[in-house]
């Protein structure tokens, strides 16, 4: 929402943010970090161990379908967190170092595979699978090359 400040005379100028420090503010300043570097290292490998201990919940009871739990369907499980925790810290060390579009090439690859291979647990057809895949990793795509395009130069670099 759109701030208006005094202009002279009284009057006010629609689509201006409030001065700072006697400097009009039209860009918008970060947040400040409420977080320290300790909790960032910390979070850049509880999370993506989260999200793969769920991802790998998530297989092994697709691949089960309802039915017992086997050995193998937790090997299954175990293994497919193990795979997804990697690539996705792996991305997240990796990415920032890369140009915007092979940075949102990954995360696509990344993002179509993962959601393959879960679907592909529940016994659908090869061909649905595929292409619901390829649907995903075609949303992710624009979803990650605007963020990037939008907020980093042409060489990775943060702009914002």
């Amino acid at each position: 929402m759109a701030h208006a400040t005094p202009a002279p005379g009284g009057m006010s100028r629609p689509g201006r943010t409030p001065e700072v420090e006697g400097r009009a503010s039209d860009v918008r300043a970060r947040p400040p970090d409420v977080f320290d570097a300790r909790t960032h290292k910390l979070a850049r490998l509880v999370v993506p161990v989260g999200l793969g201990l769920l991802y790998g919940y998530w297989v092994a009871a697709n691949n089960r379908s309802g039915g017992p739990i086997t050995g193998w369907n937790l090997l299954l499980g175990f293994v497919s967190a193990l795979v997804f925790a990697v690539l996705c810290m792996a991305l997240l060390a990796l990415g920032p170092r890369m140009i915007r579009e092979a940075h949102a090439l990954l995360w696509t690859a990344f993002v179509g595979c993962a959601f393959g291979f879960l679907y592909a647990q529940s016994g659908r057809p090869v061909l649905r699978t595929i292409l619901i895949s390829l649907l995903i990793a075609a949303a992710t795509f624009m979803a990650f090359f605007y963020r990037y395009y939008t907020r980093e130069d042409a060489f990775g670099r943060r702009i914002r």
